[in-house]
C-alpha cells in the first residue's frame, strides 16, 4: 500500500453527553474527504501532550501512513481534559470510552470501523471495553494487560500483598497532579489544576479495602466471561513484566480468534523494548487492522495463534540488552502435558519416577524477612528497570533442591506447578516457589516464581485461617515462562517463607514445616510447536529525539544496616529533564521509593515513594511532589500521604491525606 501523508490534529475536543470535555490528539490520514478511512482509539490517563508523547509519535504517524487514523484521548483529569479522574477502570471510564468509539465512528473521516489498543491501562481497558460490545468496535491489541485484576495485577497475587501496590498508588498521584498545559487549556488551566489537586482520589485506600477477590476485582476481569468478548483480539507480553500470564490466558479463554505474543520484553511496545529480539508491532498492527477494520484479505487471521519466544540458558543482570533464544509457534494453543518430578526420590529428574517406599521428611523452614532483594521489579516499566539478577543470594534464605548436571536440553512453556504438605501454626503465611536455571559456573537464573497466601489455598474469594499445626496440601501455580534448560545445567526449585521486598510479610513469623517427601513438582512441556522467525523493525531507534537539558538518572540498592539489623531496598529514578521540540514544554520525574524491614520482626516493615514531577516553559513552572507511605501493625494496614503543588517555586496548595488505619483480612 503506498503510503498516505497525513495532518496531526494537536487538540481536538470532545464533548461527552454529561457535558465533560475530553482532549484528544489525532493523526488523520488526507484525502479522507473522499476515502474515509479506519481509526484506532486509546484511552489513557497519562497525558498524550508530554507523557505518552514518545511512543505516540513513533507509532501513530505509521498508523496514518497506512490510511489508518489515530485517535488518543486523555481520560478526564488528565491531560488536558475535564474533571477529577473517579479511580481505575470504572463504569465511568469505560461508559466513556464507549461514547468516544460511538463518536469516531459517526465522524464523516471514519469508515465506521474503530479498533482499540494499549500497553498496561490502555491494554486493560481494550480487553474490557471489548467485553461491552460497542457496535463499531471491531478488534483489539492489547499489551503487557490482563484479564484477572486481582491476581495477574499489580495488587495481589494469590493473597500475597505486592509492594507495587504503593508504588503504583504513589505513581498515580503524582501523575494525576500535573496540571494541564495551558498553550491547550488557555486561561482556565490553573482553576483545572486546583480541582485535580483537591479531589484527586488516594487510589490505595480503595484497593486496600479489597483485599480478597470480591465484585471490585471482578469488574474489568474478563476471565469472568471470556465469551462476552466477540472481537478478534492480538494480545501481546514480555516474559520480563509482571504480565506474563495474560497472553496464554487470553487464548485459551477468548478461542480461535485470539492470537497471543509473548517475545523476551519489559514492560514496552515490542518494537522498542528491551531485551532484544524486538518484532515488528508495526507491521504486525496494520496487517490486524487492514484485516479487522477494512476487511482486506490478509490472511492476518491465520496467524498462529501462539507465539513464543523460548529463552535459552539466559545469564542474569539487572538490565540485558538481548536475551538468547528461539521463536515458536503453535496454530492452536492447548495446555501442556506436564513433566512431574518427584522431589522426595533419590533422583528427582527421573521423571515420575518416586522411590515406592519415600518417608515423610518434615524441615522447619523460616526465611529471613529480607528474602527476595535479587527479585528484580515486579513492573517493568522503564527500559532501565530491574529485572531479576543472580538467584543465589535469595537462595541463601531458601530450601533448595535441584537435579543432577542435565544430560540433555529441557524445553518448557507454560505454567509450572509445585505441589506439597505443610504445616503452619499461624493463621497465615507466605509461600514462594522459584524455578532457577544453575548454570554450570553456579550463575542461578530465575525462570519462574509463584507466591501464596496460604489463607487463599483453596481460592481467593474466602480465604480461611491455616488451622494451627495440621497438615495441609497446597498447590501453587508459578508464573508462565518458556525457557530451554541446557545439558550440563541444573534445575532448582528453591521455596521460601518470604519475597521482599515484592511481596510485604503476613504479621506473624513462625516459618513452615514442609514435608520434603510431598514437594512434586510439574513443568510444562514444549511439544506441537514449530521452529519460527519473528520479523524485527526496520528502524532500530524508533522513538523521536527531544531537547536535553538534564540527563535521567537511575539508581537501586540493597543497604543493610548491621548495627540496626536493617535492611533497606531503594529506588532512585530521575527522566531528566526534556522539551519537546513542537511544544516547547520541558518535564522531568523523579521516583524516590524506600522500603525497610527488620529480617527478623515482620511489623518493621514500611514503605515510602515520593514522584516529584516538574512542568515548564520559558515564564512558566509548576511542581508538584507527592508522597505515599505503608507501615503495619499485627491488625492493620496503616496508610498515608500527601500532595504539595508549586507554581514558580511558590507553595500554592497542600493536601495531608492523612493517616488510615484498614484492617488485615487474613493478609
Amino acid at each position: 500500500m503506498s503510503q498516505r501523508s497525513f495532518t496531526t490534529i494537536e487538540n481536538q475536543w470532545i464533548t461527552l453527553s454529561d457535558g465533560t470535555r475530553l482532549a484528544a490528539r489525532i493523526w488523520m490520514p488526507d484525502g479522507t474527504d473522499t476515502d474515509p478511512v479506519p481509526a484506532v482509539f486509546e484511552f489513557l490517563p497519562y497525558r498524550k501532550r508530554d507523557g505518552t508523547s514518545l511512543r505516540d509519535e513513533s507509532t501513530y504517524p505509521v498508523f496514518a501512513a497506512a490510511g489508518i487514523a489515530g485517535v488518543r484521548v486523555d481520560i478526564r483529569g488528565s491531560g488536558e481534559s475535564d474533571g477529577v479522574i473517579d479511580g481505575e477502570y470504572t463504569e465511568l471510564e469505560l461508559a466513556n470510552a464507549c461514547e468516544l468509539i460511538a463518536w469516531i465512528a459517526g465522524q464523516p473521516w471514519c469508515n465506521g470501523s474503530v479498533g482499540m489498543m494499549g500497553i498496561s491501562w490502555g491494554g486493560f481497558n481494550s480487553l474490557q471495553v471489548a467485553a461491552l460490545r460497542p457496535p463499531a468496535l471491531k478488534a483489539v491489541i492489547s499489551i503487557a494487560s490482563t484479564v484477572d485484576r486481582y491476581n495477574d495485577d499489580i495488587h495481589y497475587k494469590n493473597g500475597c500483598h505486592l509492594s507495587a501496590q504503593l508504588s503504583w498508588a504513589a505513581t498515580m498521584l503524582g501523575y494525576q497532579s500535573r496540571p494541564p498545559d495551558p498553550a491547550i487549556a488557555g486561561d482556565r488551566w490553573k482553576d483545572m489544576w486546583l480541582e485535580r489537586l483537591e479531589n484527586e482520589p488516594f487510589f490505595m485506600e480503595e484497593w486496600l479495602v479489597h483485599q480478597r477477590r470480591d465484585a471490585f476485582w471482578k469488574h474489568g476481569s474478563i476471565c469472568e466471561d471470556f465469551s462476552s468478548v466477540e472481537i478478534p483480539a492480538l494480545v501481546i507480553a514480555g516474559w520480563a513484566d509482571g504480565y506474563r500470564n495474560t497472553p496464554l490466558k487470553a487464548i485459551a479463554g477468548l478461542g480461535t480468534e485470539a492470537k497471543a505474543l509473548i517475545g523476551p520484553w519489559v514492560h514496552k511496545y515490542p518494537h522498542f523494548a528491551f531485551p532484544k529480539p524486538r518484532a515488528d508491532f508495526h507491521g504486525e498492527a496494520i496487517a490486524w487492522w487492514n484485516r479487522w477494520l477494512r476487511g482486506e484479505e490478509n490472511g492476518a487471521e491465520n496467524t498462529p495463534q501462539l507465539r513464543a519466544y523460548i529463552l535459552d540458558a539466559v545469564r542474569p543482570a539487572p538490565r540485558r540488552d538481548a536475551d538468547p533464544g528461539f521463536w515458536v509457534a503453535m496454530d492452536a494453543w492447548h495446555e501442556p502435558a506436564m513433566q512431574f518430578f518427584h522431589i522426595g526420590s533419590s533422583n528427582w529428574l527421573e521423571e515420575g519416577k518416586a522411590e515406592p517406599q519415600v518417608l515423610a521428611h518434615e524441615v522447619h523452614l523460616r526465611s529471613p524477612l529480607d528474602t527476595g532483594t535479587a527479585s528484580g521489579e515486579y513492573f517493568t516499566l522503564k527500559p532501565d528497570a530491574e529485572m531479576a539478577i543472580d538467584q543465589r543470594g535469595d537462595d541463601a534464605g531458601s530450601l533448595i533442591f535441584e537435579t543432577p548436571p542435565l544430560v540433555e536440553d529441557y524445553d518448557y512453556l507454560g505454567q509450572p506447578i509445585v505441589t506439597l504438605a505443610l504445616r503452619c501454626e499461624a493463621e497465615t503465611a507466605n509461600l514462594c516457589a522459584r524455578l532457577v536455571d544453575v548454570h554450570e559456573d553456579g550463575t542461578a537464573t530465575r525462570v519462574s516464581f509463584g507466591v501464596l497466601n496460604l489463607a487463599h489455598r483453596d481460592g481467593n474469594a474466602d480465604p480461611k485461617p491455616m488451622k494451627g499445626g495440621e497438615q495441609t496440601t497446597v498447590r501453587l501455580m508459578l508464573d508462565a515462562c518458556g525457557y530451554r534448560f541446557r545439558a550440563g545445567h541444573r534445575i532448582r526449585l528453591s521455596l521460601s517463607t518470604a519475597y521482599w521486598p515484592m511481596i510485604l510479610p503476613p504479621p506473624t513469623d513462625s516459618g513452615l514445616v514442609i514435608d520434603t517427601a510431598s514437594i512434586e513438582l510439574a513443568l510444562p512441556i514444549l511439544a506441537g510447536h514449530r521452529l519460527i522467525t519473528v520479523k524485527e523493525p526496520a528502524n532500530p531507534d524508533p522513538l523521536p529525539k527531544y531537547i536535553e537539558h538534564a540527563p535521567g538518572k537511575t539508581r537501586r540498592q540493597v543497604i543493610r544496616e548491621l548495627s540496626a539489623n536493617r535492611t533497606e531496598y531503594r529506588i532512585y529514578e530521575d527522566t531528566g529533564l526534556f522539551e519537546h521540540p513542537d511544544t516547547g514544554l520541558s518535564t522531568r520525574q523523579v521516583r524516590d521509593e524506600i522500603w525497610s524491614i527488620t529480617p527478623g520482626d515482620p511489623l518493621s516493615m514500611t514503605g515510602r515513594s515520593t514522584w516529584t514531577c516538574d512542568m515548564q516553559r520559558p515564564g512558566w513552572s509548576v511542581t508538584t511532589v507527592a508522597t505515599a507511605s505503608i507501615a503495619c501493625t499485627a491488625t492493620h494496614w496503616i496508610i498515608a500521604a500527601t500532595v504539595i503543588a508549586h507554581e514558580g517555586g511558590i507553595k500554592i496548595f497542600e493536601k495531608d491525606f492523612g493517616e488510615t488505619a484498614i484492617a488485615r483480612d487474613l493478609m
